[in-house]
């Protein structure tokens, strides 16, 4: 299991053992190569997460999984179908320690995020207005 007290992406994933520490590793690259350049990666609730107009998604290594934290409960039920081979819960989902997501995937949770975050932030853009 990961260093709960990491205080930035680089020394948790230093305490994270193989073969998650390169799953993670694989995950991050694909991560940063969809998000936005004012996305921001940080240590929150003692994990990696990417924050672009709000929290946006986290992942973590476990004893026998990885898992990535969508930071949304309607994005499952979105995304069913690519879902289906992994275990997911509300805000969840896992996949195997030596298993990567796709890239294809991640770029889909990440496009869906993001237009998550994007209407909740033109919502409240609007209320404000009022």
């Amino acid at each position: 299991m990961a260093m709960s007290k990491a205080k930035d992406v680089k020394s948790y994933l230093a305490g994270v053992p193989e073969p998650g520490r390169s799953t993670l590793k694989k995950l991050r690259a694909s991560i940063r190569s969809v998000m936005p350049r004012q996305a921001t990666e940080v240590i929150g609730y003692g994990i990696p997460m990417f924050k672009y107009e709000g929290g946006l998604l986290a992942y973590a290594a476990f004893k026998k999984h990885c898992s990535l934290y969508p930071m949304s409960s309607r994005l499952p039920e979105q995304l069913e179908k690519e879902l289906k081979p992994y275990r997911v819960s509300k805000g969840t989902l896992q996949f195997p320690l030596d298993e990567p997501l796709p890239a294809t995937l991640v770029k889909r949770l990440i496009e869906a995020r993001i237009a998550e975050n994007r209407a909740r932030k033109a919502t409240r853009d609007a209320r404000r207005k009022k």
